[in-house]
């Protein structure tokens, strides 16, 4: 094979059709545009996203409200009732929380909130703690550690 034979494969390129060209060309006449409306004229269709006198797709839809911070730090929240799965005097750590289902991934800092309630001491490490959360640890017996 040398260069001078390299070719598109059978069919790929195909010949533009020529309309307009007379009712035996098979593309004559209206050239494929049907008869009369928005369509068959030149120049037309209307705006950008215009249908034909519907709500257009784009104002059906709700608009984006408000301010959005794309540097906003996401927590990985924690209820006290979760902690019910570790043993008395266990050290509880993103990773530990992680390790045992309660948060998806030990990468977001956690945050420790005071709903439900804690029967047994544990020392809990965080990146943030609720003041309700840390008065029912403590007055189970344990302690909350803030870490950086």
């Amino acid at each position: 094979m040398k260069l001078h034979d390299l070719g598109p494969n059978a069919g790929a390129k195909r010949k533009k059709t020529r309309v307009g060209r007379g009712i035996s060309a098979g593309k004559g006449k209206t050239a494929g545009r049907g008869t009369k409306g928005e369509g068959a004229r030149t120049g037309g269709g209307g705006k950008l996203y215009r249908q034909g006198g519907n709500l257009p797709f784009y104002r059906s839809l709700p608009f984006k409200r408000g301010f959005i911070n794309l540097f906003r730090t996401e927590y990985a929240e924690v209820n006290l009732a979760r902690l019910a799965a570790f043993e008395a005097g266990a050290e509880v750590t993103p990773a530990s929380l992680a390790e045992a289902g309660v948060i998806r991934d030990a990468d977001h800092p956690v945050v420790l909130l005071g709903q439900g309630q804690l029967d047994k001491p544990l020392t809990i490490k965080v990146h943030r703690a609720s003041q309700s959360a840390v008065a029912k640890v403590e007055a189970a017996g344990g302690k909350v550690e803030i870490i950086a």
